[in-house]
């Protein structure tokens, strides 16, 4: 078939998938037995790394000989409604069993040969239809960033309209009306994520949540009455939290792994896109009279529109339509996707592998079964552990404060209300601008990487914005400009790392299986928290000053950097399914390893300057751990 058979011809495909997906999710296996020896050469002024990595992150298909993995390929197709590309799948499997030495097989025709080739050289080389659904579900992002920008014009005027001014009981009244659509998002939309996508599908939730979100911020726009006001809200939350927990999904699903986090990262950027075109609607509608923030609160509506609009002309998620049983339109789904049928065969297969063992593994077939799942199975725990993580970092940076609040931060400085809109609108032009290079960072440097490195610069900026308000003598720009300066500093950090990185993450790191209820938990907790700080901040900002809730937040972005050291794992580049074993080392071996290994190398490398070979990583690819290996 183009290579050597396995050296032992008896052994089964299902046998030895399901030792090696034991080996990855049973707590009761030794990782001792993946462990491999150490070959690191230390010698000082090299910088050569040569070690192999601790836990080798495996192709299960290797474990099978290469006749056998067409035979298994074939049948699969013969039996799921896919005989007519049963050649096409042996071919593809056997791609999927080494993806780097496809020139040496001798089974796949020059085409596919040259399809492969392509797309190994051209990184961003999709198909239309792939780009078209990418892009509509960053304008289903946007939906997010404008209503809560919406708001944030509208804070300098509603409560007026409202008679709800003031201190004390009235700042907790604006508070919640401001918090209401992420608490409702966080403890009602992201639940009722597995019920719509079980019935509607991806594509169908997306549509249904769309319609809701074009409807509540006009209905928003019509209130006479800050209960009426809250009510409309109210509804909008639930349809946030189900548009959040589902798009991120429906994007990883559909992207091919090597630019998964870039193509998923659109979320982020459109999100920041929606905060700005929304600070934009502010400044355009301000001088509007009293209707201004009826308008500002209304316009949101727009990228839900187009969303709902433009769902339909996309493809249902294949792994979605895998779970559910409906193998060819999975397949033709993916064709869709992928430039090629060989491209597409070969993740198609690839995936449906690791799916089966998924599925023997899985404890239960119920909804609150595979919740529970989520904190009982070890390797679920440890992904909801870092997808947990980076959601509750995103609120305790404290960026929604300004993007909440920015306007009337702004005011209170000693900006006018029509200056303090448009330094806004500066704020959330940085954040666009900003976000665009981790498209191309988060898949090189990684996410973990990226949120180390910038959060304890948070920290700084953070407090330095909170300091500079205490500043009360000189000219008003020598009072205002360090204020703005260092929230624009603070945004742009945030920008490179923590914003792009928390929905990406979260929607890779759980199986098939649990992906939905995942993804809900997740989002529950960032909306969630978003709601708290949204309630309590014009109140904190009373009681204990700008400066102090600031310095507050400041504090909080330090705790949530060792939060994220501990148990934030790397995932770049790596498939879906290749996570399983990522989260496969227990959580006690990972911390230890990045406390004794990790951090002494970064201390003496880069802060002593000392020339020191590069440790090896906890988690390494089987095709980088050989390449290291034989290294010269």
């Amino acid at each position: 078939m183009g290579e050597k058979p396995s050296s032992d011809p008896a052994e089964t495909p299902q046998a030895t998938h399901t030792e090696d997906f034991e080996k990855v999710v049973n707590p009761d296996t030794s990782l001792d037995e993946k462990v491999a020896p150490e070959t690191t050469d230390h010698t000082a002024g090299t910088g050569r790394r040569r070690a192999a990595a601790i836990n080798i992150v495996e192709n299960p298909l290797k474990r099978v000989s290469p006749e056998q993995v067409v035979l298994d390929a074939q049948a699969f197709a013969e039996s799921h409604q896919l005989a007519e590309h049963a050649a096409l799948f042996g071919r593809a499997a056997l791609v999927a069993r080494d993806p780097t030495a496809f020139e040496m097989l001798g089974d796949i025709d020059e085409q596919e040969r040259d399809a492969l080739r392509y797309e190994r050289d051209h990184k961003w080389h999709n198909t239309r239809t792939l780009w078209f659904s990418m892009g509509l579900c960053a304008i289903g992002a946007a939906t997010q960033g404008w209503d809560q920008t919406g708001s944030n014009g509208a804070n300098l005027t509603f409560h007026k309209e409202f008679g709800i001014e003031g201190e004390g009981t009235n700042e907790w009244i604006v508070g919640i009306v401001n918090a209401i659509i992420f608490l409702t998002a966080g403890l009602i939309g992201a639940f009722i994520v597995d019920p719509l996508n079980h019935y509607f599908g991806r594509r169908g939730e997306i549509f249904i949540t769309a319609c809701c979100l074009t409807a509540t911020p006009i209905g928003s726009a019509f209130t006479h009455s800050w209960q009426a006001l809250f009510a409309a809200r109210f509804v909008m939350g639930i349809g946030i939290g189900a548009k959040n927990a589902t798009v991120p999904i429906y994007s990883a699903e559909m992207a091919p792994a090597r630019i998964r986090g870039a193509l998923v990262m659109f979320w982020q950027l459109w999100v920041v896109a929606g905060i700005f075109l929304g600070f934009a609607a502010n400044v355009i509608v301000m001088n509007t009279g009293d209707i201004a923030w009826r308008l500002q609160l209304g316009s949101a509506f727009i990228p839900s529109f187009i969303l709902m609009c433009g769902i339909f002309f996309c493809p249902e998620s294949p792994r979605w339509l895998m779970k559910h049983g409906r193998y060819a339109q999975a397949f033709q789904s993916m064709s869709k996707l992928r430039p090629h049928p060989i491209i597409a065969a070969r993740d198609y297969y690839y995936s449906w592998v690791i799916y089966q063992e998924e599925l023997r593994e899985a404890s239960g077939e119920g909804y609150f079964a595979r919740l529970w799942d989520c904190f009982a199975v070890p390797r679920i725990r440890r992904a909801n552990y870092g997808a947990s993580t980076v959601m509750l970092a995103q609120q305790m940076c404290g960026i929604n404060i300004i993007s909440f609040y920015s306007s009337s931060i702004f005011e209170r400085a000693g900006y006018t209300q029509t200056e303090a809109l448009y330094a806004s609108l500066g704020y959330g032009a940085i954040q666009v601008v900003f976000t665009i290079p981790t498209l191309f960072l988060i898949d090189t440097k990684g996410r973990r990487t990226l949120t180390l490195i910038t959060f304890p610069l948070m920290c700084v900026f953070l407090l330095a914005a909170g300091l500079s308000l205490l500043k009360t003598t000189g000219s008003r720009g020598e009072q205002i400009g360090p204020v703005v300066l260092f929230v624009y500093l603070f945004t742009i950090c945030y920008s490179l790392g923590e914003g792009p990185v928390a929905f990406q993450y979260s929607a890779e790191v759980f199986p098939t299986i649990q992906r939905e209820q995942g993804m809900a938990w997740a989002v529950c907790i960032n909306n969630t928290f978003a709601g708290i700080l949204s309630l309590t901040f014009p109140r904190m900002n009373t009681v204990m000053t700008p400066t102090g809730a600031f310095g507050f937040y400041a504090a909080l972005n330090l705790v949530a950097w060792g939060m994220i050291f501990c148990f934030v794992r790397e995932t770049k580049q790596l498939t879906l399914e290749e996570l399983d074993q990522v989260f496969s080392v227990p959580t006690k071996k990972f911390i230890s390893h990045e406390l004794t290994v990790w951090l002494p190398y970064f201390f003496k490398r880069h802060i002593l300057r000392q020339k020191i070979a590069k440790p090896p990583p906890i988690i390494e690819k089987a095709e980088n751990f050989e390449r290291i290996a034989n290294e010269p």
